[in-house]
């Protein structure tokens, strides 16, 4: 007799990475179908040994086959709400994973009887990406102190990065950076440097540019800087 065909079975190559168009922009869309794929399988998963505990309050659910057939739960763990569980997969698309579904709040409380200088808790990814995602709300870090440590070498690592498609505001007492090679800030707008009380500007050597040059170079040669700026 013949296995039991999965009825939404999808015949195509599994896509693990959560951005799936590769933007670098997370939509709502590639969040929800993160996961929840079709087993890229002619035949849905099945099994004889499944055995499940419980009552009108939540299950226990050794080996059970999730809904499209695709993935086996070693453990099920589910609450009255389907939507609330806990469940780690032995096959298909979800192998190896450990996944936990709420649909209210999802609490991690932790360090009570720890000192403050010690590591309360730990989030450690081998290997590949760890993505904070709020599709609908937003995303707050908050410390006494708090460090962003990027380490990496070649140019292509060990760098942090910031995208806004709006502002980026930083409102502090004191605002200080170091660049060891090299810095730039840039605009295709208007830009203003401002200080209410003192302004100190120092260099072995100072140039100022505008594009009065652009026609004519000067005897400095400052027309090559024009250019430079203006071609980026």
């Amino acid at each position: 007799m013949p296995a039991p065909s999965s009825k939404n079975k999808v015949n195509d190559r599994l896509n693990r990475n959560i951005d799936a168009n590769g933007d670098g922009v997370i939509t709502e869309q590639e969040a929800k179908s993160f996961g929840n794929r079709a087993n890229p399988s002619d035949t849905a998963k099945n099994n004889y040994t499944a055995i499940r505990y419980g009552n009108d309050h939540g299950s226990l659910s050794c080996g059970h086959v999730h809904k499209p057939g695709d993935v086996t739960a070693g453990i099920l763990l589910q609450a009255k709400d389907g939507r609330h569980s806990f469940f780690m997969d032995n096959d298909g698309q979800r192998k190896g994973w450990t996944s936990a579904v709420a649909p209210g709040n999802y609490q991690v409380t932790c360090g009570e009887d720890n000192e403050e200088a010690q590591d309360s808790m730990f989030l450690h990814a081998t290997n590949g990406n760890i993505v904070v995602l709020a599709t609908n709300g937003k995303l707050r870090l908050q410390a006494s102190d708090i460090e962003l440590v990027a380490i990496g070498e070649g140019g292509s690592k060990g760098n942090i990065k910031m995208t806004a498609t709006e502002n980026v505001s930083i409102d502090c007492k004191k605002f200080q950076f170091n660049a060891k090679n090299y810095y730039k800030l840039c605009t295709s707008g208007e830009a203003d440097l401002v200080a209410n009380g003192v302004m100190q500007i120092y260099s072995s050597v100072i140039k100022g540019v505008t594009d009065g040059c652009a026609l004519k170079d000067s005897k400095n040669n400052l027309q090559r800087i024009q250019k430079e700026q203006t071609e980026e």
